[in-house]
């Protein structure tokens, strides 16, 4: 049962759920989050504000986004009244270069899509996927909206201490692989002083101000078809790179229609393919056809495992640009292929195999306004920083999204020239099934954001946690094959009983692995909106 105006706080960070009536944002970064409130109280909307605060992350949180990377969002659109409206998706995802073929990889010595440099990286959706939102549901003036990331880039900032733990580990991992002139700017650019920064010392990127100021002065213009663009373009063709300007030009964030399951009297909605949001709900149709009582009855836990392997090894093997799937969402979703994956889960561990349907570094934010808009906004470089390729004098870290392409010829995500990949980054939304709306929820993480959304979903409907509950309680996540990271925060005794239905139980006590998220639930009486932020990193909620 929903009850997200709980004040239970049963797990360990024992924050507080928040509570606002005339806007909220929630954000990994306390300046972030601030800056979207304020946006608000200048008479911004909801995508205001979350415009803004994107903006402002890819400047104090460069360890999981940036303008070189892709964006996805969910956008409610309230009526006069706030109780009714309708829901937009916006995929800002790239395709793979023109030059970009099977073929140049398999000439250059590649058996498989490389991490880092300029192969991996894709057209960046981000700057397009703001411009968009500015356009078609902002109030405000588009550079009014970037003028507080371009203050904090300019002026400097304090690095917070989970970023600047995630900033030390990159920087380590890239001395270790970034050895070529497509990648030595990132040293320029991201460890000016020779080291990364420490939590709490004062960073500062001019040329990132420059950038934003660019994008902001021509809404996103420059940098797809002006002088960002030309500045892209050479640096790929001095450093051996397959993007093009006409990569870049022809580029154009996509509206979509939001796909959605039903549950429990809900429905969860997520983006459709290529973004990996239909994995969040072929689990959760599979785990509606169980009963389930406590959080902590190892059955419950059990079925979830079992649940998201069957989804997950679904998702890999079919999930990409939808004109190129085998299987429809439909299929994937249908009642008859939902009982046949739920037929298989039984007493003990399965090893996990796609089935066969008929045939038919990332951060997240939510916002909300006083008028009953909200926004789920989802931003990332794929791993950390991205590719570790910097244009010069720009501070643009390229993304490498294009690492999750196939080059198995009989893949559904095999690489192809002007493809959209499988892609991790998912905005989630809920709603009541008669579809009023609820709010907006995401969990931010690589391959773990289904299994995030998933567990939050039930924390909140399934076992009764108010948003911040929802988001303190442990994780767990499968992680291939049979094994399972589970967070420590887990009873010994439930980790013991999963042990002996045969799954490979891995106790983690970094809790960096399991993700970090944001909700917003709103009252659909009062209007009143409770949010809840992540424990993991150094979120925040700011409200009017």
């Amino acid at each position: 049962m929903l009850t997200p105006f709980s004040s239970a706080t049963p797990y360990a960070s024992q924050r507080s759920a928040t509570y606002a009536k005339h806007g909220m944002v929630a954000a990994s970064q306390p300046q972030a989050s601030q800056i979207g409130r304020d946006i608000l109280a200048r008479g911004g909307n909801a995508v205001d504000a979350a415009i803004a605060t994107a903006a402002a992350l890819t400047v104090v949180e460069p360890t999981g986004c940036g303008v070189g990377g892709d964006a996805f969002a969910l956008v409610w659109i309230a009526d006069k009244n706030g109780e009714t409206g309708a829901l937009h998706g916006l995929n800002a995802s790239g395709t793979a270069p023109a030059a970009l073929t099977p073929q140049a990889l398999a000439e250059a010595g590649f058996e498989a899509m490389p991490l880092y440099g300029w192969t991996p990286v894709t057209v960046p959706g981000i700057p397009a996927a703001w411009a968009e939102l500015s356009r078609r549901f902002g109030k405000l003036d588009f550079q009014t909206l970037l003028a507080p990331a371009i203050r904090l880039a300019r002026e400097g900032f304090p690095v917070s201490p989970v970023i600047a733990s995630l900033w030390q580990r990159a920087e380590t991992t890239f001395r270790e692989h970034l050895t070529d002139a497509a990648t030595a700017g990132w040293f320029e650019t991201f460890a000016p002083t020779g080291r990364a920064p420490r939590a709490g010392e004062w960073h500062r990127c001019e040329d990132q101000a420059r950038t934003l100021e660019a994008i902001a002065a021509s809404c996103g213009e420059s940098f797809y078809r002006g002088e960002l663009a030309e500045r892209i373009d050479a640096f790929s063709r001095d450093t051996g790179g397959y993007l093009r300007a006409a990569d870049l030009a022809g580029y154009q964030a996509e509206w979509v229609a939001p796909i959605a399951a039903d549950y429990r009297g809900h429905k969860v909605w997520e983006i459709p393919p290529n973004g990996q949001g239909l994995v969040a709900l072929m689990a959760l149709r599979i785990l509606e056809g169980f009963e389930i009582d406590s959080r902590d009855n190892p059955e419950v836990l059990h079925r979830q495992l079992e649940a998201m392997k069957l989804a997950y090894s679904d998702g890999q093997a079919h999930i990409t640009q939808p004109e190129h799937m085998t299987h429809s969402v439909a299929a994937l979703l249908g009642d008859a292929y939902t009982r046949k994956r739920r037929a298989l889960i039984g007493e003990r561990a399965l090893e996990p195999r796609p089935g066969t349907p008929q045939a038919g570094g990332t951060v997240y934010l939510a916002t909300a306004d006083s008028d009953g808009n909200m926004v789920s906004f989802i931003q990332s470089n794929y791993h950390g920083f991205g590719s570790g390729v910097v244009v010069p004098g720009t501070g643009i870290a390229m993304h490498n999204r294009g690492h999750d392409f196939s080059l198995d010829p009989t893949h559904d995500n095999v690489l192809a020239p002007g493809k959209k990949t499988f892609h991790t980054i998912i905005p989630g939304f809920l709603t009541r099934d008669n579809g009023t709306p609820l709010g907006p929820f995401g969990v931010m993480g690589g391959f773990m954001q289904p299994q995030g959304h998933v567990q939050v979903v039930m924390n909140l409907i399934d076992f009764g946690l108010n948003p911040q509950a929802a988001l303190d309680a442990p994780r767990w996540q499968w992680m291939g094959g049979k094994r399972i990271g589970i967070e420590h925060g887990y009873p010994a005794p439930l980790v013991r009983a999963m042990a002996e239905r045969g799954h490979d139980m891995r106790v983690e006590h970094d809790p960096r692995g399991f993700g970090r998220g944001q909700m917003i639930i709103r009252d659909p009486d009062s209007g009143i909106y409770c949010g809840g932020t992540e424990p993991r990193t150094d979120a925040s909620i700011a409200v009017l």
